[in-house]
């Protein structure tokens, strides 16, 4: 007699499960995005765009550093080009961030990969690191990275109607809060000694090459940190 064979996997999770878990998993994240968000629509309006177009550049592109930076350049008159060609390299990460994701991302459907594509940020990508594979749905990626997203749009439109009433809000030094966003996501990224000695490296070359006035600075340490990385990483056979 024949009996049905029992399967031995087990059962996958709903794709909206986690929804709420990512949401409130990412609100400690969101509070570096007050001031952020507020100087990044302030300076929208200082570049001179309109209130739809500033609007438009917080919610569509959705690139914090990126804005900023592009921003910037257009106060200083930069060209389209050099825009271009700096915001690609200030958002180079995401190519790593997709690949290290997509085993993950790529068995779900359209529907999801789309929505999570868009909202993938250092933050969406910090939290999802720290989480056991099985945990990251759909809902789990969606719900963290819809709450960082409103929390940027919402405080990018603070900004914008604080603009007309505060003027040169740049000069209180809200862009500190790119640095204490970035410090509370690579500080616990850092469990072994290769990544320890790619994170010093990067932060001191950057500081030298900051000094001495030295286009590309960032880009620069960053990548000599990563090889320094890499190299470490060989030399001691770590996985």
């Amino acid at each position: 007699m024949n009996h049905p064979v029992t399967s031995l996997s087990s059962p996958q999770p709903p794709p909206w499960s986690g929804f709420w878990r990512g949401a409130s998993g990412m609100l400690p994240l969101c509070l570096s995005v007050v001031p952020w968000g507020i100087l990044a629509g302030s300076m929208a309006v200082q570049a001179g765009l309109s209130l739809p177009q500033s609007i438009a550049m917080s919610t569509v592109i959705f690139a914090g550093a990126a804005q900023l930076v592009t921003l910037g350049l257009m106060l200083s008159g930069a060209s389209v080009a050099t825009i271009v060609i700096s915001v690609f390299f200030i958002t180079a990460q995401h190519f790593l961030y997709g690949l290290t994701m997509r085993e993950t991302v790529s068995v779900l459907k359209t529907r999801y990969r789309l929505p999570i594509g868009f909202l993938l940020t250092d933050e969406l990508f910090a939290l999802s690191c720290a989480q056991p594979k099985e945990k990251l749905t759909p809902g789990y990626l969606i719900g963290a990275g819809l709450t960082f997203y409103l929390s940027w749009a919402l405080f990018s439109l603070l900004g914008i109607a604080m603009a007309s009433s505060i003027p040169d809000l740049d000069r209180y030094h809200l862009d500190f809060s790119i640095v204490a966003t970035f410090i509370t996501i690579v500080v616990p990224m850092i469990k072994n000694l290769s990544v320890l000695c790619g994170v010093v490296v990067s932060l001191l070359l950057s500081m030298v090459l900051s000094l001495y006035q030295i286009e590309g600075a960032i880009a620069i340490a960053g990548v000599c940190g990563m090889f320094c990385s890499v190299l470490v990483a060989r030399l001691r056979q770590e996985a």
